[in-house]
């Protein structure tokens, strides 16, 4: 128990998210009467979220230094425009189109990267003037309405689902053996990162609680794998995600440049004077951000079918949100790539579980709102007894 105890106030912000996320969807599962954990409501979850949870990610390493983007809703939902002219209006496949996205999203980025970095001027007020300027520019260029539909290969982005290989059974079975590679994988890479650990001395969690931590872990893959099973199989965008999760988890675990982000983010003039190049690892921040506020907003587009003056609306709120509420730090130098998903999962549930219940939007905004606040008094409070 003591040395439970001990794990939990070392891991407040990691395991406090999760329990957090297990409660949350325990209690909407109590009082949907059971409509949250429905195979089709679970995968509904994931497609709605979807562009939120790549919004959190590249919302992350932003937030490492010690600044955050007002501008991701607006540049997502000018990119979802330009495709819906490009696709509807002048035919074009959806390769060249979704290329054409990626390099306007890089480009904003680029843009802001070098006012805040080289011109000194605050990210707040870069952002927040991007935020107005793409607002106008994608009400500009749709002329103030929705153009669609979008053709199926482009639909496809946000609505398609891997194939079963194995077809005949009443659960998508090759999602099910996906699933267990996914355990499998989990069991490994545990086992060799204690290997490593104990290698080089490093303390480590009891055997019995390291067994029980990825028990837990594979027992959530599985029930996940098993929701899916139960209706389509998992969304090809669901692999995008996990893609990316497993990208930038690496890059802000495992190299250099992963350092050099949480080492800005800690203090700037220290890490200037180490020797990193600080102007150049913010701006390539920001791109990296535009370059995925981009790919979200294409999701989006192909989600709603349509490109519309008001796609992502609201979506800098949430992608902030998460990763604060996923246990970053509000002054930079701390977050994880997990705990950002974990926020964003949250948000998610949240704003599925309450327009389950009827809801309206006005109090969901409020609500939203008051648990972003909450989670950055956590966050104070937390660093205040470290």
């Amino acid at each position: 128990m003591n040395t439970i105890r001990r794990l939990l106030k070392e891991n407040t912000r990691e395991y406090g998210m999760i329990i957090a996320l297990i409660v949350i969807v325990l209690l909407f599962q109590l009082i949907t009467g059971g409509v949250l954990l429905k195979p089709l409501n679970v995968t509904n979850i994931v497609l709605q979220n979807s562009y939120i949870l790549i919004l959190a990610i590249g919302m992350l390493p932003v937030i490492l230094i010690g600044k955050f983007d007002l501008s991701v809703g607006s540049v997502a939902g000018f990119v979802g425009a330009v495709a819906a002219i490009l696709v509807v209006k002048y035919n074009m496949p959806f390769l060249p189109v979704f290329l054409i996205g990626l390099i306007i999203g890089a480009l904003v980025g680029a843009w802001q990267g070098l006012w805040i970095a080289y011109a000194n001027i605050p990210a707040f007020i870069v952002t927040l003037s991007s935020m107005l300027i793409f607002r106008g520019f994608t009400i500009a260029v749709l002329d103030g309405r929705s153009i669609g539909p979008f053709t199926d290969t482009f639909q496809a982005l946000s609505s398609s689902f891997l194939p079963d290989i194995f077809s005949g059974g009443v659960l998508h079975f090759t999602t099910i053996i996906l699933g267990i590679i996914g355990c499998i994988a989990v069991i490994l890479i545990t086992i060799r990162s204690r290997a490593e650990k104990l290698r080089y001395g490093f303390e480590v969690n009891p055997p019995s609680l390291e067994i029980a931590k990825t028990a837990l872990i594979c027992f959530g893959i599985l029930l996940l794998t098993y929701f899916f099973a139960a209706y389509k199989g998992i969304p090809t965008v669901m692999v995008l995600v996990l893609a990316l999760i497993i990208l930038y988890s690496f890059i802000t675990n495992m190299t250099v440049i992963g350092r050099r982000l949480y080492a800005l983010g800690g203090n700037e003039r220290a890490a200037a004077l180490s020797g990193i190049k600080t102007k150049l690892l913010t701006f390539i921040s920001f791109v990296n951000l535009g370059v995925l506020s981009a790919l979200a907003g294409m999701i989006f587009a192909a989600r709603l079918n349509a490109g519309t003056p008001k796609a992502g609306n609201g979506f800098e709120l949430d992608a902030i949100a998460a990763c604060f509420i996923g246990g970053a730090s509000s002054s930079g130098g701390i977050g994880t790539v997990t705990g950002a998903i974990i926020g964003a999962l949250i948000m998610g549930v949240m704003n599925n579980g309450m327009s389950i219940l009827g809801i309206s939007i006005d109090w969901q905004q409020s609500i939203k709102g008051l648990v972003l606040l909450l989670a950055v008094a956590f966050d104070l409070y937390t660093k205040s007894r470290e």
